[in-house]
């Protein structure tokens, strides 16, 4: 980790040179069960260079007898270091999960906490991959630093998006500012995200699949990663283009230097969304994906 804590690779491993980066999200998926096994089946049969989550990593309540069960027996081979009981771990790590509500109900999240090797302070940091940029947020009003526009913890994220070359800058978080979902959008978390730089922003708590345009950038409701209760939505709020909530499922993401594309998949292979993003600087040219 560097002093910043953005997350790099140790010291005399080189990130490899890919021409495209591909990874999952994962959202509300700790409750392990059939519908975890399925989603995890799925995301790893993608291969995935790292694993994102927005949140509810650990139900019910964040206690550490029940996070290897519902996050290691899945995911073991992306988590490094990896101490629990379920296979090898990951040569480097490759897991980078945010905290939801359910993680925080056991003492603040000590279990999660204690589990992960993240940066910076482990609630909210960053994770530089290729021409992607991530921005972890803790949105758990007990948050130390704040979750309102104007926190320490938002005033991090500014300076950060600010700062970054990335051509593609990701903001991950557990509650979703703008919902259509049963919990709906929360208005403190409607920071000026398109204003500070970032592409998109994706969320869970919400157990559903949302695709939302606002301000010109994306929002992403993402939280049928395996629990077992899908919610149903409410009126579709502005903006919202896409709404699912029939299977569990995940999100494939590919980026290279000149575009990003999000993908929502079901277990059964459907693919319920897909959508573009390109830097006009770049000429056109196919997506493809070589080592």
């Amino acid at each position: 980790m560097t002093p910043e804590g953005i997350e790099r690779p140790p010291e005399g491993r080189p990130v490899p040179q890919l021409a495209i980066v591909r990874f999952a999200v994962i959202g509300d998926y700790g409750q392990a069960g059939p519908a975890a096994e399925a989603v995890a089946q799925l995301v790893r049969s993608w291969g995935p260079d790292f694993i994102v989550t927005t949140g509810d990593n650990n139900y019910p309540r964040g206690e550490a007898r029940t996070i290897d069960e519902n996050i290691g027996r899945y995911y073991h081979m992306f988590i490094a270091p990896y101490r629990g009981r379920y296979g090898p771990g990951a040569d480097r790590h490759r897991f980078f999960p945010v905290l939801g509500n359910h993680d925080w109900i056991a003492d603040q999240a000590r279990p999660y906490l204690d589990y992960f090797n993240l940066p910076g302070n482990e609630r909210y940091y960053e994770v530089r991959w290729g021409p992607v940029h991530l921005f972890f947020l803790n949105s758990n009003p007990g948050e130390p630093d704040g979750i309102t526009a104007d926190s320490r913890q938002a005033r991090w994220l500014r300076d950060r998006l600010r700062a970054t070359d990335a051509p593609w800058r990701l903001v991950v978080m557990h509650h979703p500012p703008h919902s259509s979902g049963l919990h709906g959008s929360n208005p403190t978390l409607q920071w000026p995200f398109a204003e500070w730089g970032a592409t998109a922003v994706l969320a869970g708590h919400d157990h559903v699949y949302e695709r939302i345009e606002r301000d010109g950038i994306l929002y992403f409701v993402n939280g049928l990663g395996g629990h077992p209760a899908r919610y149903p939505f409410r009126a579709p709020i502005s903006g919202s283009q896409v709404r699912y909530r029939e299977r569990h499922g995940a999100m494939r993401v590919e980026a290279d230097p000149c575009r990003i594309t999000f993908e929502f998949i079901a277990v059964n292979g459907r693919r319920i969304d897909r959508v573009v993003r390109a830097d006009p600087a770049c000429e056109s040219r196919p997506l493809g994906r070589s080592r």
